[in-house]
């Protein structure tokens, strides 16, 4: 069974210190919205030479035949979740900013997009040169986001002509590249497939909202985006191929955002493990510390099998990608469902533990309750993770 090496805890410990000192002081303000996290993102990067790997790995221009870039190693797998893991742990909202920035957008313009496209748009957005955003989700479409999109593309001249909105889009209030979905309407046919066009900040016809006011994630700006008339060429087609929709790369995208929430959740579940038996080691109440109690032992030792669960499911998907091979849709489901659960229920029971003082925010588990419940909503809600499962397990 995999397992992180020496190297890796090496590099677990670095990430650990940088959150501590250079995130954490800046999370209260990121939740006020009185800092954005963009800058620090930046930082982050340039310190672990993140921005350099990216340069490296796609500054070269990449042919045709070259296919998508795909992982297979375990390090890289590894450091990546070490990475997101840490950083959840001090703010899982700047995480959240993060991943969507180069995960959702950046990469996902990196497979799908043309040679140029790559250099182009994911290459700044990878670099960090840039903000990417990621828009699928629609107002009234909630989990039917292929079957109620009603944003469309309409062929105009050498370009297409588009006009919907979207709405709880990560980063849309500040991003510089928006990676948006619309169905390609054409007078000839009545198919309507589904194409994503890469979007610039300022285009005519193209605005954002201020940031929504949440209930979690205060860090990671969350908004909506309104397309009126906005007229984009064919360049901006990622793919560059009508014949070839972009529905499979956006079920790849939400395959991806399934898995890659699981360091998220096992950096808050041991967060709040690691508090929490900080706390009933040394809060006292009739003459004892509330650790001799069993109610509360009970609460730590739940806590510890959530890691446990979580961590098993993390190694297994790092140990899938270094074969090769990746999770079944339903697997991927079946990870968020159960670990987006199991996170929520241990930051409830961390406040829980910690009473009065877990409700106060000078107390870390408060935000990484409300933080957590957006794990069981993005990236599709645990409804729609069960139907995924039951479905694959019907055969429907």
């Amino acid at each position: 069974m995999f397992e992180f090496s020496e190297e890796h805890r090496m590099v677990q410990k670095m990430v650990r210190q940088w959150a501590e000192k250079e995130l954490g002081p800046k999370v209260r303000a990121m939740e006020k919205g009185e800092v954005l996290p963009y800058e620090l993102m930046r930082k982050l990067g340039r310190d672990f030479g993140i921005i350099e790997m990216a340069r490296g790995q796609f500054s070269k221009p990449r042919t045709e035949g070259d296919g998508e870039r795909k992982g297979g190693n375990p390090d890289q797998a590894a450091l990546s979740s070490i990475l997101a893991m840490e950083l959840a742990r001090v703010c899982p909202g700047f995480t959240l900013a993060f991943g969507a920035s180069l995960g959702l957008c950046g990469k996902a313009i990196a497979a799908k997009g043309t040679p140029e496209q790559v250099q182009r748009f994911a290459l700044p957005v990878l670099t960090m040169e840039k903000i990417g955003a990621w828009g699928m989700t629609e107002p009234g479409a909630g989990s039917d986001a292929f079957g109620s999109m009603k944003t469309t593309a309409r062929p105009e001249g050498d370009g297409y002509l588009l006009n919907g909105s979207k709405t709880f889009i990560t980063n849309a209030p500040f991003a510089d590249t928006l990676l948006v979905y619309a169905r390609l309407v054409r007078p000839d046919t009545d198919s309507r497939p589904v194409h994503a066009f890469i979007l610039d900040r300022g285009m005519p016809g193209l605005e954002t909202s201020k940031p929504m006011d949440k209930m979690g994630m205060h860090a990671s700006p969350t908004g909506e985006i309104f397309l009126a008339d906005v007229r984009v060429g064919r360049d901006r087609l990622l793919g560059g191929i009508e014949d070839k929709p972009s529905r499979d790369g956006a079920k790849d995208v939400f395959h991806g955002e399934r898995t890659s929430m699981i360091p998220m959740c096992l950096g808050i579940v041991e967060r709040c493990l690691d508090d929490c038996i900080a706390y009933a080691k040394t809060r006292e109440q009739w003459g004892k510390t509330i650790g001799e109690f069993q109610l509360i032992q009970e609460k730590l030792a739940r806590m510890f099998v959530a890691r446990e669960n979580i961590k098993n499911l993390l190694f297994k998907t790092i140990e899938v990608e270094a074969a090769g091979r990746r999770l079944s849709m339903a697997e991927a489901s079946a990870c968020k469902l159960y670990c987006a659960r199991a996170t929520t229920e241990v930051t409830l029971e961390a406040v829980q533990l910690m009473g009065g003082n877990g409700y106060m925010r000078e107390y870390h588990v408060e935000m990484l309750m409300r933080d957590a419940k957006l794990l069981q909503i993005g990236g599709g809600t645990d409804e729609v993770q069960i139907v995924t499962i039951a479905r694959a397990l019907l055969g429907s």
